[in-house]
């Protein structure tokens, strides 16, 4: 796909991985919309003629609103939106087990799952209705293979990269594209907030680059993704060599 003057949508793309990709398909002249519900970011973005819609994508009527407002059907939908969060099954504390709470469990499967079926959904449907060879990009992660003390992320991504597989097959014969991109451990404020550093210089060792990866690097896996019109289906691993 030539990417210029394509209409894309990126849910969560005011901060992170999310401004990376915008700023990525800003450079190439892409109109891109931004779901997102960090309005206080919008200010700066509009400057760069990006559109921002605040639509909180884990509330499945704002998300029908916000798609049904879109003019036309998106060329690209970006399920970029999500939380890092970690909590272990259960912890052991002076006064007995914690059990990891159901609260945060809803909130991560609802943010980092749920979101994407609901936006991938009214999206899809313009896309058939409009006859157009859309692409469907989820943000996944290597985390989907079950990361020790991160239940409800690690099972949130890898109902994330099923959708992808299950969407490709069925889409694909209307000439619709599903890929994921699953990034490792990134050096982005939100790894920092969720994750300790002695964690993260741990995994560093771990990752044969020795570092973590780079936002500018993920958009780049998802632009090449986007272009490459044979690419789906598939889950492309961008982690410094982590899960090898």
């Amino acid at each position: 796909m030539d990417l210029r003057e394509k209409q894309i949508i990126v849910t969560g793309g005011v901060n992170g991985l999310g401004r990376a990709m915008v700023q990525a398909l800003v450079a190439r002249e892409c109109n891109v919309t931004v779901f997102d519900i960090d309005v206080a970011g919008f200010d700066e973005l509009q400057k760069t003629g990006v559109r921002c819609v605040a639509c909180d994508v884990t509330n499945y009527k704002q998300v029908n609103a916000a798609v049904e407002e879109f003019a036309g059907a998106p060329d690209v939908l970006i399920n970029n939106a999500g939380i890092l969060y970690s909590e272990p099954l259960v912890k052991i504390a002076e006064d007995g087990p914690k059990l990891h709470a159901y609260e945060s469990w809803d909130r991560v499967l609802r943010t980092n799952l749920s979101s994407v079926f609901y936006v991938t959904a009214p999206v899809v449907a313009k896309m058939i209705v409009t006859r157009t060879k859309g692409i469907v990009v989820n943000i996944g992660s290597v985390s989907a293979a079950g990361n020790p003390g991160a239940s409800a992320y690690s099972a949130a991504k890898a109902g994330v990269h099923a959708l992808t597989q299950a969407w490709a097959k069925e889409l694909g014969p209307m000439g619709i594209r599903v890929i994921a991109i699953a990034p490792g451990f990134m050096d982005t404020d939100s790894a920092h907030a969720a994750t300790s550093e002695t964690a993260l210089r741990e995994t560093i060792k771990r990752v044969p680059l020795r570092r973590l990866g780079k936002a500018e690097e993920v958009a780049a896996a998802v632009v090449a993704a986007i272009e490459n019109d044979f690419f789906n289906g598939k889950v492309f691993e961008l982690d410094g060599g982590l899960t090898v």
